[in-house]
């Protein structure tokens, strides 16, 4: 019980944990926005694609599922301060393998739906060109 509570007077006066990992670290920041740019690519934030970008979250950042909406309304608040090519620039001289585990989040997303909308393949592609990765490397499990 006094565990809780010091929880919650922590986040009050520091904020939420996962948003503070977020916001302490630009390249997540970056591939968020890029994830949620995919998600909106179509015109439409599917059940089935919110929840790949949750699953993602917790997965492979291992940000707290009760963060994630906090996450959402961080990004919403400061996205718009980074365009997707500012984005992606972040990637270019981070390793091949992290530039692919992008590439395969943004593909997971685009495929959550069903529907492959041209606007995300378009997206998907042109992320593909500036981080020089194959379309093969997406599709290829990771080694």
């Amino acid at each position: 019980m006094a565990t809780g509570l010091l929880t919650q007077i922590r986040t009050l006066f520091e904020g939420d944990p996962g948003v503070r990992k977020v916001a302490d670290d630009p390249v997540l920041s970056a591939e968020l926005l890029l994830l949620f740019r995919m998600i909106l690519a179509d015109g439409v934030a599917s059940d089935s694609e919110m929840a790949a970008f949750r699953r993602i979250c917790t997965q492979a950042f291992g940000i707290a599922e009760k963060s994630i909406d906090a996450v959402i309304e961080y990004l919403n608040e400061f996205g718009y301060e980074t365009n997707g090519s500012q984005a992606i620039a972040m990637f270019r001289d981070l390793d091949v393998e992290r530039r692919r585990q992008l590439a395969r989040h943004m593909a997971e997303i685009a495929k959550a739906d069903a529907h492959l909308a041209e606007n995300e393949v378009k997206l998907l592609r042109r992320t593909l060109d500036l981080l020089g990765i194959s379309p093969v490397d997406v599709v290829k499990p990771a080694t």
